[in-house]
This record gives structure tokens, C-alpha cells and sequence, in this order.
């Protein structure tokens, strides 16, 4: 490890200390923010760009897409170049990105801006835990970590606040909003945090497996949103786009399997408890994407709730995640994780459910809040075990890179299903402007999202085995918020890239 820092770490409660804490929560906490707070601001963006729904779809899956496939490369970057330098690079795009969402004139340039948009967050999302667990002395690692989940769960209960009003104020604050931040992130940043790098980092970068993951997953991604526009020559294109889509993954898989400094080590997907995990991740934040795209506008749009109280909608979830998620990893430790993440599906399918009874005139307390308490329940009991499991299957050499893949499936997961699923329960064009027709596409939108859950909760049932290996104190810190924190976002924030 090469650092500019003292050889014993900073340490926890000095000035130092808070410094590198600030700055890594301004960072993390300005992209959660922004996850937080788009998903409120659609209805509005749709009215005033005349927009169709697969354009709203588009700026949801535009992030997702370079996010999911950059994450990975951005986490070696800086373990290479350094990680102070591409977190502060990552800020400086992210806000100069968000810029252009603030003045886009058209929802294409605002779907641009957004797929940039998430690159930055790829560069500063994985960079802020690195930098922490690079900057603080081995001793006070796990606190600095801990105080780092904690301020950022706070900063993820507050966002649905400000998020919502900031919408009525003028959707584009929502982006604008990140400027300021970014300006004092950067600036404690250059002044106060260590540089530090890997200098046992592999010599080069997988960037040809990063570029075939974004063709891949654009080509993909393009077809599937594409289906509710019928045949012709479009429905020619969105199969051409498709089956590239397809290659690129394809080729991706074994490029893989020969580079000597791969993206993805394929080996780790070797470990059966690995593989059933990450398929668990794919369909329970495949079903979670669809549902927090689509609550915001069901609320808004059928039940007639303002942009402050749909935004807010979700709190419980995010509380109840911060009261138990620890909770819920020491028991996973104690008995295996078979049971949680059997049990915690299941019922973030029946809060799923329950949202059906989300209509015109809903009552938040009779029926959007018994809803959010049970899924919010599923997800305290299955987040914590599945995150302490993916650390814990692989290696601990591999633990940053296994986290990273976790974090990547979660985020195509979200990015695919919210392409597909809106478009099989019959949501399309103007479609979110009519009430009674949008109501009918979420009921089974929820519908087949719940089904999701249910088949990840089979998998954990069926493949799953309860010998298990016990994670570190820090570890057990990560379990708490790197992999998956932010869920009402949906943002998820990953440990260590690489």
C-alpha cells in the first residue's frame, strides 16, 4: 500500500479524522441523494417534455447502465491511480453532469446527461469506503466505517425530504442541487484526505471487458424496452440490438476467462454458495428496481399524493433497515443464512402485494404504510445475510472484487427488469398520464415482481447450505451498508471496487 498518510492511519475522533469522513459522506451522500430523489421528480419531467414512458424509463436506466458497467473498472482505477484522485475526478463529473440534467432542454439530452451521470458515480461511489479503509489506522477501521454506514443512513432518510421538496419547487433542483455539494466535497477532499494507491494492483486494466458489459447490457436493455413499440423496422432494429447485446456478454464471458488481470475472476462463481447468492441478488433488486420506479408514480399519478409525501413514502423502509439490518447479520451468523434469506423474500413479496391495495383515494396510513413496514421487514432480514454470504464464499483477497460483482448484479438486475417487467404488464407511451390505465399495469407489475422475490426465495431454500464462514468485525460493518445500503433508493453503494 503506498499512502501519503501517517504509516499508523488517521484516527478516529482527531481533526483528521473527521475530515476523511466528511468528505467520503459528502460524496457517497450526494449520489444517494440524487438515486433518492429522480425516481420523485418523473411525473414532473414527463409533463414538461410531453415525454412517453419509455422515456422515463430511459432516464432511470440510463444511469444504471453506465453505473453497472463501470463500477468494477472505477474500483481498480483507483487502486491503481490513486484513490483520492478518481474520487475527486468522479465528483467533479458527477456534478458537471448533473449541470447538464439541470438545463437539459429535451428528455434525449437529459438521457444523455444521465448515462453520464452515472459514470461519475461509478468513479466516486467505490473510492469512498476505499479511502477509508486506506486512510484510518487499523484499530479504528471498523468504528470509521461504521460512522461512515451510520451518517450515510441518515443522509438516505433525509434525502426523500428534500427530494420531494425540492420537486415542487422545479424538478431541475433535484440535479442542481448537487453542485454545491460537490464544490465542498472536493475542496475537503484536495485538503484533507490522504492519496493512497495499491502498488500491488494488477499492471493493467480489464477497459475491453468494461466497454463489452456496456454494449452488452445497452443492447439488452434497448431491445427489452423496446417491445411495447410492436414491429417494423423498429421492432428489426430493437433484434439486432438484442442479439448484439447478447454477443458482447458472450464475448465478455470469454474474454474473461483468459485475461490475466480480468474484471470479473470467473473463479469465484466456482463457489456454489457464490453463484446461488448473486442469483439471489439478481431477482430480488430485479423486483426492487421495478418497484421503486413505479411506486413514485402510482402514488403520484393514481393516488394523488404530493411529490413530498411520495417521496417520503418510503421512509419506514429505510429506518427499519437501519434498526435491524445489523440485527439480522448476527443471526445469519449464528444460524446460517438459509433461513433468513428464505423467510426475508417472502415477505418483502407480501409488502409487494399489499401495495395492490394502492388505488385512487389511498390512505397512506390504511394502505401504503402496512405495505412499506412488511417490506421493509423482508429486506432487514435478507440484505444483511446475503452480503455477509457473498464476503464470505469468496476469498478474503477477493472480498472487494466479490463485493463489487454483488453490487454490479444488483444494479443489472434493476436496470433489465425495469426495462422488461413495465413492458409485460402493458405500460407504455402515454400511458402514466392516464390513471386508470396506469393502475392496471402496476397491479401486475407488483404482481410479477412479487413472483420475483418468491422464485429468490426458492433458490435460497433449495441451493442454499447453512456451514458458513463467519465474517470479520469489519466485515460485518460492510454487511451493515456497503453492498446494498440506500435500498430506498434504489442506490447501492459498494465496498471496495476491486
Amino acid at each position: 500500500m503506498v499512502t501519503n498518510a501517517a504509516p499508523a492511519g488517521v484516527r478516529m475522533g482527531t481533526p483528521a479524522g473527521r475530515w476523511v469522513l466528511l468528505a467520503t459522506i459528502s460524496g457517497s451522500g450526494m449520489a444517494m441523494l440524487d438515486a433518492t430523489v429522480v425516481n420523485i421528480a418523473l411525473p414532473s419531467i414527463g409533463r414538461d417534455f410531453g415525454a412517453d414512458f419509455r422515456t422515463l424509463q430511459w432516464i432511470v436506466n440510463a444511469y444504471t447502465l453506465t453505473l453497472a458497467a463501470l463500477i468494477l473498472l472505477a474500483g481498480a482505477l483507483g487502486d491503481r491511480f490513486g484513490r483520492r484522485r478518481v474520487f475527486v475526478v468522479g465528483v467533479v463529473w458527477f456534478a458537471v453532469a448533473s449541470l447538464l440534467c439541470g438545463l437539459a432542454p429535451t428528455a434525449q439530452v437529459l438521457v444523455v446527461a444521465r448515462a453520464l451521470q452515472g459514470i461519475g458515480g461509478a468513479l466516486l461511489t467505490p473510492g469512498s469506503l476505499a479511502i477509508i479503509s486506506s486512510s484510518f489506522a487499523a484499530t479504528d477501521r471498523a468504528r470509521a466505517v461504521g460512522a461512515w454506514s451510520g451518517l450515510g443512513g441518515v443522509a438516505a432518510a433525509i434525502g426523500p425530504f428534500a427530494g420531494g421538496y425540492l420537486v415542487t419547487l422545479n424538478w431541475r433542483a433535484v440535479f442542481l442541487v448537487n453542485l454545491p455539494i460537490a464544490v465542498f466535497t472536493v475542496v475537503v477532499a484536495l485538503r484533507h484526505v490522504p492519496e493512497s494507491s495499491d502498488a500491488l494492483s494488477p499492471p493493467g486494466l480489464d477497459v475491453s471487458g468494461a466497454a463489452l458489459t456496456a454494449v452488452g447490457l445497452a443492447g439488452l436493455t434497448y431491445a427489452l424496452t423496446s417491445l411495447s413499440d410492436g414491429g417494423g423496422g423498429g421492432g428489426v432494429v430493437s433484434f439486432v440490438a438484442g442479439a448484439g447485446g447478447l454477443a458482447a456478454l458472450v464475448t465478455f464471458v470469454l474474454l474473461e476467462r483468459r485475461s490475466p488481470h480480468p474484471l470479473v475472476p470467473l473463479s469465484l462463481f466456482a463457489s456454489r454458495r457464490f453463484s446461488v447468492t448473486n442469483a439471489v441478488t439478481l431477482l430480488v433488486y430485479a423486483a426492487l428496481g421495478v418497484f421503486f420506479f413505479l411506486l413514485v408514480l402510482q402514488l403520484q399519478i393514481v393516488a394523488g399524493f404530493s411529490a413530498l409525501v411520495a417521496g417520503t413514502a418510503m421512509l419506514p423502509v429505510t429506518v427499519l433497515m437501519l434498526l435491524l439490518s445489523a440485527r439480522a447479520g448476527a443471526l445469519a451468523e449464528r444460524i446460517g443464512p438459509r433461513l433468513p434469506m428464505t423467510v426475508g423474500p417472502l415477505l418483502a413479496a407480501i409488502g409487494l402485494l399489499l401495495t395492490l391495495r394502492i388505488g385512487r383515494g389511498a390512505s397512506y396510513l390504511a394502505d401504503v404504510l402496512p405495505a412499506v413496514l412488511v417490506l421493509g421487514l423482508g429486506l432487514s432480514l435478507t440484505v444483511a445475510p446475503l452480503t455477509a454470504t457473498v464476503l464470505g464464499a469468496a476469498a478474503p483477497r477477493y472480498a472487494g472484487t466479490a463485493s463489487g460483482v454483488n453490487n454490479a448484479i444488483a444494479r443489472a438486475g434493476g436496470l433489465l427488469a425495469v426495462a422488461v417487467i413495465p413492458v409485460a404488464a402493458g405500460l407504455g407511451g402515454a400511458d402514466y398520464t392516464d390513471p386508470l390505465t396506469f393502475e392496471a399495469g402496476f397491479h401486475t407489475a407488483m404482481v410479477l415482481s412479487a413472483g420475483l422475490l418468491a422464485l429468490s426465495s426458492v433458490l435460497a431454500a433449495a441451493l442454499l447450505r447453512d456451514p458458513h464462514q463467519v465474517p470479520t468485525p469489519a466485515e460485518r460493518i460492510l454487511v451493515e451498508r456497503c453492498s446494498h445500503c440506500g435500498v430506498a433508493g434504489p442506490q447501492l453503494h459498494p465496498a471496495q471496487g476491486r
